[in-house]
């Protein structure tokens, strides 16, 4: 059927109904304005991810030509500033399509389009320029950061193009463009792994603080980013509240201007927890697009579901029940819970989502929400959780996601029983099937697995663990890489900023905040792995504080 109105309305309908983006990007925050070159990129990406997802589109070149463009300005990138014969906007497609071809001479492009008149007329040319006037263009007409946003662009048209099964001219680098200096070093040291985590870390966060904004009016004095270099500074040391954090914050930034310890937080309490998770779910989605333009990204499929909780709450909950709940283990101790959804396994560790747990809400609705967000972020095969979430209606809804699961099962007094006759007969290991009721005469089947564990310190049935699987024992050593989430959360507890303050949206950012923190270090430190060495291992060499660091600099400080 070809690219016609019809498939242009289905692509961008696509855009408009994914609950996590926006394009584009200008109109979304005030750290993008129209001529943001980190602006066009991330559109790029968003655009030809569902644009080559269409059955229908199956051209890069085509794509080239009605990419739509009018909401650039660029302006700010043209070195001549005058009027010419070829706008911008068309010498940038042409420059796309010599790159998408990899033609290192400006002579391929015009043998091209000299042979090619019905695609000069598509890109808007009329007839092909000369080999001199677009060996101008490029070397005197375009700034450097144009040049490079015209290769980014090919190369993400390509990996787009490719993942979707469409023909491309030449296989796509699938690692971030360096935009530092290479080094010939096999085994880096640290002063050139710090070198190249600066460069990671300033063209990460120019992709990912974009997606967070605040609720302010025209005219502020204060930039937004200056907030958000702020909470990334309290991140920085621990037990660092707002008020204090802030009043060294104007001695450590370049900035003129920063905010008040009191109006900072003002300002996070205006957004809602819904905007915080939409926010939070934009900036991984950008996170993740640049993972994903890496080989080392595709080997993600095993995420891990877990619910964390704060310091226990010592205060007067009085009208706050529902938000600072119970702790997970049953005591008389009371504190504010997060569920997170994360990747484990030989993937980056990534937070997809998270999200707050109040009185009430079921395992159910809590892992069917942050599947939702993790599926759209990521592909995902298989899920681990505790035994908390061990309902048979939580492992139903996984099943009919067409997901295998792993989780841990509380013994019961039928599997106390079985224990203890496996005990008398010394085995190590027993399967057998189980249907649990679902209600209604229906039921889920699943797998019960009884695992000897070793050096126990019981003598009783208490040596043995009890898993429920839908994916047969085999998959049963994955669920060891629930540990790292585990892991993970003491990381981001260490990237929280202090507060007393009851306020439940106030205290969701903050931890919000810290695992975007802790997913932007894990994203920096793949990124700089797959650059120094070609390959990922999943001991991080970039160090949490270094990240850190470097991104209060992208930020505003020091």
């Amino acid at each position: 059927m070809g690219v016609n109105e019809l498939s242009h309305r289905t692509v961008f309908r696509r855009i408009a109904r994914r609950s996590n983006v926006v394009w584009p990007v200008y109109n979304s925050t005030p750290l993008y304005d129209r001529t943001s070159l980190a602006g066009l990129e991330s559109d790029m990406r968003t655009v030809s991810e569902e644009w080559f997802d269409h059955e229908s589109h199956n051209s890069v070149e085509t794509f080239v030509c009605v990419l739509p463009l009018a909401y650039f300005r660029f302006g700010a990138h043209d070195c001549y500033g005058r009027s010419t014969r070829y706008e911008m906007d068309t010498l940038f497609r042409v420059f796309v399509l010599k790159e998408l071809h990899g033609w290192q001479h400006e002579t391929s492009l015009v043998e091209s389009l000299d042979s090619h008149p019905e695609l000069c007329e598509r890109l808007g040319l009329g007839s092909a320029p000369n080999q001199s006037t677009l060996w101008r263009t490029w070397n005197e007409r375009f700034t450097r950061g144009f040049r490079e946003t015209v290769q980014e662009a090919a190369r993400i048209i390509l990996i787009k193009a490719q993942n979707a099964g469409v023909a491309v001219p030449r296989k796509p680098e699938r690692n971030l463009p360096d935009r530092g200096h290479d080094t010939t070093e096999s085994d880096p040291d640290d002063q050139t792994i710090l070198d190249k985590a600066g460069t990671v870390t300033k063209h990460v966060s120019r992709v990912v603080f974009p997606a967070f904004s605040l609720n302010r009016g025209e005219g502020c004095e204060i930039p937004e980013n200056a907030y958000w270099g702020l909470q990334t500074y309290l991140g920085l040391r621990e037990n660092l509240a707002a008020n204090e954090g802030a009043r060294s914050f104007i001695h450590e930034s370049t900035r003129d201007r920063t905010p008040l310890g009191h109006g900072h937080r003002d300002q996070i309490r205006d957004l809602s927890i819904e905007q915080v998770r939409e926010m939070y779910r934009q900036a991984v989605r950008q996170l993740t697009d640049e993972l994903a333009e890496t080989e080392e990204f595709f080997r993600a499929g095993i995420v891990a579901i877990d619910i964390t909780e704060a310091d226990p709450f010592t205060g007067d909950r009085t009208g706050y029940e529902d938000e600072i709940i119970g702790t997970k283990e049953k005591t008389d101790e009371y504190a504010y819970q997060w569920a997170t959804v994360q990747l484990v396994g030989n993937a980056v560790p990534l937070v997809l989502d998270a999200r707050p747990v109040r009185k009430g809400e079921s395992r159910l609705e809590i892992v069917e929400d942050l599947l939702e967000s993790a599926e759209e972020l990521a592909h995902v095969d298989n899920v681990l959780m505790d035994r908390e979430f061990d309902s048979q209606h939580v492992l139903e809804m996984i099943s009919q996601r067409g997901l295998s699961y792993v989780v841990p099962k509380r013994m019961q007094t039928s599997e106390k029983a079985q224990a203890k006759r496996l005990l008398r007969r010394g085995r190590d290991r027993y399967e057998t099937d189980r249907k649990l009721h679902l209600g209604k005469n229906e039921w889920h089947e699943t797998t019960l697995i009884y695992r000897r564990k070793e050096d126990s310190e019981h003598d009783d049935h208490r040596q043995y663990s009890v898993f429920m699987t839908n994916c047969g024992s085999g998959h049963l050593t994955e669920y060891g890489y629930r540990w790292e989430i585990e892991s993970g959360y003491r990381s981001i507890k260490r990237f929280m900023a202090a507060t007393t303050s009851k306020d439940f949206g106030l205290r969701f950012f903050y931890f919000a905040f810290a695992c975007l923190l802790y997913s932007i270090w894990r994203a920096v430190d793949l990124l700089v792995q797959v650059e120094l060495t070609g390959e990922y291992e999943h001991s991080p060499i970039v160090t949490a504080d270094n990240t850190l660091t470097l991104l209060k600099k992208e930020t505003g400080i020091g």
